[in-house]
């Protein structure tokens, strides 16, 4: 819509993690490197983990857009991690072009354990990738580790990669989980860019778009400032700020993108609105906190009253002589 007006070639900001776009940076470049190698060397388990929208999804792409260059690796990804044990199975045995359904798991295991090992003494290497891998549940984080045990004497048979939210660190530090956890080779994790890296970022992303020198009129260094301010330097936010402004640039028939504009789309898309506690729901609940424990208080007290009159007569009764005691024994 917009990429004839300002001389662009295609959109730059598609949120789509589409590999072509890929910007480099040195934790996404780290993250990337320690994802091949460890497939490629096969190490058996790499994990990577980051934020919403800071580029995991789009890191996936890149590692199977390099894959796909080797004809002797095959790849299962699964993106999909809420599944019960015997579809999980299911599914990786159907993207890796085998025969699923109607079996059950010890025909599924069997099935994918005699591809591995065909493949594996062909010295080919096979690939396990599963992404949003913080849903998958510690039943089908204990099936995953004992996928891993399909190796020989010298090698793992099958690379597994698992990429999601930190709270999957949080689900491999349980200590239901620490089998899994020593057998992890390699770890990266994503970040949000800082002020220099996103200025690096909308600038390369605006060259991929076909941007020639205008490209600094285009975001001037206010503007970027406003987009980094919002987005807090995670790409997904980066991106979507900057694809809405430069369609309300187009809408206002304006060749610059205005800090105005970003502060518009920010407050638009209610990024300048920060979740919080709610101050007036938080002294509500005090006030019942304070009830309750006022209720409880009231009625121990009452609970208590007989007992201590009880305990008062029973020491006079002594004192006088006039209890009765038991016999002794």
């Amino acid at each position: 819509m917009y990429k004839k007006f300002f001389h662009l070639t295609r959109n730059p900001f598609e949120l789509t993690p589409d590999p072509t776009c890929f910007v480099p940076t040195k934790r996404h470049n780290e993250a990337l490197a320690a994802l091949y190698y460890g497939v490629r060397r096969h190490k058996g388990f790499v994990v990577v983990t980051g934020e919403v929208g800071t580029g995991k999804t789009l890191l996936i792409r890149c590692l199977l857009r390099l894959l796909k260059e080797s004809k002797e690796v095959a790849y299962a990804y699964v993106f999909n991690s809420r599944l019960t044990p015997a579809e999980f199975l299911q599914y990786i045995l159907s993207d890796f072009g085998l025969a699923a359904s109607g079996k059950n798991k010890s025909e599924l295991l069997l099935e994918l354990g005699q591809f591995l090992v065909g493949r594996g003494a062909k010295k080919q290497t096979t690939v396990l990738i599963i992404d949003e891998a913080h849903h998958l549940s510690a039943e089908l984080l204990e099936e995953v580790r004992l996928l891993s045990n399909l190796e020989t004497s010298d090698d793992k048979l099958l690379q597994i990669v698992l990429v999601g939210q930190p709270e999957l660190d949080e689900k491999l530090d349980s200590v239901g989980l620490r089998q899994l956890k020593q057998r992890i080779a390699l770890r990266a994790r994503l970040g949000a860019l800082d002020a220099d890296e996103t200025r690096g970022y909308i600038g390369q992303r605006l060259q991929i778009a076909g941007a020639d020198a205008s490209a600094n009129a285009l975001f001037p260094q206010q503007t970027i400032d406003r987009v980094f301010r919002h987005s807090r330097g995670f790409p997904r936010l980066i991106n979507t700020i900057c694809e809405n402004a430069l369609i309300t640039a187009y809408a206002r028939q304006i060749s610059s993108v205005s800090p105005g504009i970003i502060e518009d789309v920010a407050k638009e898309f209610r990024l300048d609105v920060v979740t919080s506690f709610d101050d007036r729901a938080g002294r509500q609940s005090d006030i019942e906190v304070e009830r309750v424990i006022s209720a409880l208080l009231d009625l121990f007290s009452a609970m208590r009253r007989p007992a201590l009159a009880g305990d008062l007569e029973i020491s006079r009764a002594v004192a006088s002589g006039t209890g009765r005691h038991e016999p002794d024994i």
